[in-house]
């Protein structure tokens, strides 16, 4: 098998040499390009002739996949897929792996992270220690203790962050397609998605991106919120109406929102919505990224490759 790596991985080239040694061992030919690119022609000619590639979260043009008809799996080192074309990828027969749970504990703890910074208001404290001469006093905070979470989605991240609301002390809600024991068994109690919307303090959005779940959560789901919750996405952008979100900030109809993602990638356009919405809380895409997060994704990676070379594909999403 031909098998092109064509963007980092966010590891140490060490760490991928260790990694990709098996397959060459094997007699497997490996080639890796250590430096991130968008452009079309560039991706055409990195994938050439590969059976196997693996991408991470950059987005794969369709032309890629139609210029290679070698190609018999697309890696991708994350947890969505949106930025590829399944669709035509089933089409050309080709399989689409990703790497599920890497970023579980991640993702989960940056939610928590986001929460604490809208409940004490850290940066905004951090500013006022700062700015001394416009001191205003400290800012009375909230605590998740006793509050009741609302868990939009409960796949394996969503269910990690329901462990640490749990753990500090939370009533949990919760609201998917299908019931989970383990939810459950924290304690979870599935609701409708009207009735999770209306009672939670914290409504934390857990879903993939996909046809049924863009805009998801729009001017209407929103307007079932309590004036006084708070809203935490760091699954995918466009499941939530930004424009509609921004507008319940403004008007003090929502208290709060921690956003980690957006319609696109950052840096954002001036004009968009959330830069200039009250109490929004917003970090650049990063809930996945940690030093531990990476190292399991390229495991997770080389694992797919290695699993489909034996005839056992894994993590397939197509």
């Amino acid at each position: 098998m031909r098998i092109h790596l064509l963007e980092p991985l966010r590891v140490p080239e060490e760490k991928i040499n260790e990694l990709a040694q098996p397959l060459i061992d094997a007699g497997h030919t490996f080639k890796y390009f250590d430096q991130k690119t968008t452009d079309t022609d560039e991706l055409i000619a990195r994938s050439k002739d590969a059976d196997i590639i693996t991408i991470a979260n950059n987005p794969l043009p369709d032309e890629v996949i139609e210029a290679n008809p070698n190609m018999q799996l697309i890696n991708v080192a994350f947890t969505g897929v949106d930025h590829v074309n399944t669709k035509l990828a089933s089409e050309h027969d080709i399989k689409v792996a990703n790497a599920s749970g890497y970023a579980n504990t991640a993702v989960s703890e940056l939610v928590i992270g986001l929460v604490l910074g809208l409940y004490r208001q850290i940066p905004k404290s951090d500013a006022d220690v700062r700015l001394a001469e416009d001191f205003s006093g400290p800012f009375q905070g909230r605590e998740i203790k006793g509050k009741t979470v609302g868990i939009i989605g409960t796949g394996k991240i969503g269910l990690e962050t329901a462990k640490l609301f749990k753990a500090f002390g939370a009533h949990l809600v919760g609201y998917n397609r299908s019931e989970k024991e383990a939810a459950k068994d924290l304690g979870l109690e599935y609701l409708s998605l009207e009735e999770v919307l209306k009672t939670s303090d914290i409504v934390s959005v857990h879903l993939p991106l996909n046809e049924e779940t863009k805009g998801f959560i729009g001017k209407g789901q929103l307007d079932l919120m309590k004036s006084d919750a708070i809203l935490i996405n760091a699954a995918r952008g466009p499941i939530i109406d930004n424009q509609a979100l921004a507008d319940k900030l403004n008007a003090d109809e929502i208290a709060g929102a921690g956003i980690d993602v957006f319609d696109g990638e950052p840096p954002l356009d001036s004009d968009n919505p959330l830069l200039h919405a009250k109490n929004a809380l917003l970090t650049p895409h990063i809930a996945f990224l940690s030093d531990e997060s990476m190292d399991i994704r390229a495991q997770i990676a080389f694992d797919n490759i290695q699993a489909f070379i034996d005839g056992h594909p894994q993590n397939l999403m197509n």
